[in-house]
């Protein structure tokens, strides 16, 4: 007996190890074995948070967990979290969930492993709503709520399923978490991927440039491993191919099946194989970053365009495009900024302009640039006719012009006749996330929401021009 308890007092040393004293002590066996190009098993994941702390490093110790239903996350966190509390002396861990029964469920799932093997480690009673440990250690469930979050300092918080948290409640709490001693502060995100214009699409987005560790999993790193059935009489083979050979997890392949015939392709896709997310609301569904983005620069042979969204908390938006012999429209270059004047923009706009004013074909708009500030006196169209920028413009409805980008991603005859560079990288970020309501609604408009319709709304007011040049009008003041 003493023995055993020493051994749940070592702290471990590898990820072997580590793997084998969960087996042993709570009875979980994490899979770890990568099968998909680029993502990671379970077991990277809570090597990560277990060990960050004992490699002796300072710096960023957060991580974000993308991974499929029923692949584990909340089971592993809540397993992180024990660890943390157990390894850790004095270290403070919140669980913070997409609801309130998100939430509960990983700290029931650390209850479970309290009761089977470490209910003397813990200080008094395992209340609904947290417990503390002998050791100074303690871990409480938030709910989702600015008063919950803020005024927190911790050294860990788990945000379980964050694709459903309100982006106020998820800002607050990126300010929660401190380092101690050895502890060092970090935020963990998991959640699967159901919207590409949600929180976790973006922040699995930017997680390459802050650094944050990203753990990816699917399906296949998580299934039990097929052994004896005929591939070709598998309803999982068109998305198998034989990977389920290879892995070493838990999901039974009969239940996989089931919830194959039960899903539809778009939400296996997104739910199971956490290829994509579900893009069932977006506007321009049949845009593909792989077709769609290409090396285009700017071609002196061919007319240059610009296309104007007028803002100033909300972005200023400026387009730089080109039509080849083919009618394909290019997009070369974007220039988006806020908080500056029309006068500031307009400088920095001409430039950025790969050629003089003079042989810049046209500069469209948004009409409602033509209206007269109360507190000026002029206008934004006045502004850049001031600094020599030729603006024209055309009034038409929002419908009209996504019409005109949609035939341009891809037409009837099955043709592509939009190409944006690489650089238009938050031209690329509306195109895949521009959206209509989650909620039905009377209205077919897309959601206006500060993000994503500004740079759609400066394409579109190149096309609405473009496609009715020798009807395009330029009034003078």
């Amino acid at each position: 007996m003493g023995v055993w308890r020493a051994l749940k007092r070592e702290v471990v040393s590898s990820k072997v190890d580590l793997r084998n004293y969960v087996k042993v002590f709570l009875g979980v066996e994490i899979p770890d074995i990568v099968v998909c190009e680029g993502h990671s098993s379970p077991m990277d994941y809570l090597w990560h948070c277990f060990n960050s702390d004992f490699c002796g490093v300072r710096g960023n110790s957060d991580a974000i967990v993308w991974a499929n239903r029923a692949g584990g996350k909340t089971q592993l966190a809540a397993i992180a979290t024990l660890l943390d509390c157990i390894f850790k002396d004095g270290c403070q861990v919140r669980i913070l969930g997409g609801s309130g029964a998100q939430a509960g469920r990983m700290y029931e799932y650390l209850r479970g492993f309290l009761q089977r093997s470490f209910l003397g480690d813990v200080d008094g009673k395992i209340l609904n709503s947290g417990c503390k440990f002998l050791n100074g250690s303690s871990v409480e469930v938030l709910t989702q709520s600015h008063t919950s979050v803020r005024g927190q300092h911790i050294q860990k918080l788990r945000c379980d399923e964050v694709e459903l948290f309100s982006s106020e409640v998820f800002s607050a709490a990126k300010f929660t978490t401190h380092s101690k001693g050895f502890i060092n502060a970090s935020m963990e995100v998991l959640s699967t991927m159901h919207r590409p214009y949600g929180l976790m699409q973006k922040l699995v987005d930017e997680s390459g440039d802050n650094g944050t560790a990203l753990f990816k999993w699917c399906l296949w790193e998580v299934i039990e491993r097929c052994r004896d059935r005929e591939c070709s009489q598998c309803r999982l083979w068109n998305d198998c191919g034989g990977r389920a050979k290879e892995s070493d997890g838990y999901l039974s392949i009969d239940d996989c099946i089931t919830m194959r015939g039960r899903a539809s392709s778009a939400g296996w896709q997104s739910e199971m194989l956490c290829e994509r997310p579900n893009l069932e609301d977006v506007v321009f569904d049949e845009f593909d970053s792989e077709v769609n983005v290409v090396d285009v620069g700017y071609d002196e042979r061919l007319g240059l365009y610009r296309a104007i969204d007028f803002g100033f908390v909300n972005p200023f938006v400026c387009l730089w495009i080109q039509v080849d012999e083919d009618g394909v429209v290019r997009v070369i270059d974007e220039y988006i900024k806020s908080r500056m004047t029309v006068e500031q923009h307009g400088e920095a706009i001409k430039k950025l302009t790969p050629c003089s004013e003079e042989y810049v074909s046209g500069t469209f708009c948004d009409p409602a640039g033509a209206g007269v500030n109360d507190v000026s006196g002029t206008s934004a169209v006045r502004e850049l006719r001031r600094l020599g920028i030729k603006v024209s413009y055309r009034k038409s409805g929002i419908l009209e012009g996504i019409e005109h980008v949609r035939r341009a991603v891809l037409s009837g005859d099955g043709k592509r006749r939009l190409l944006i560079s690489g650089r238009c990288r938050r031209l690329i970020e509306s195109m895949r996330c521009y959206h209509y309501p989650e909620k039905m609604s009377e209205s077919e408009l897309p959601v206006k929401d500060g993000v994503y319709d500004h740079a759609i709304d400066a394409l579109r007011y190149f096309f609405v021009n473009y496609s009715r040049k020798y009807r395009t009008f330029t009034r003078k003041y």
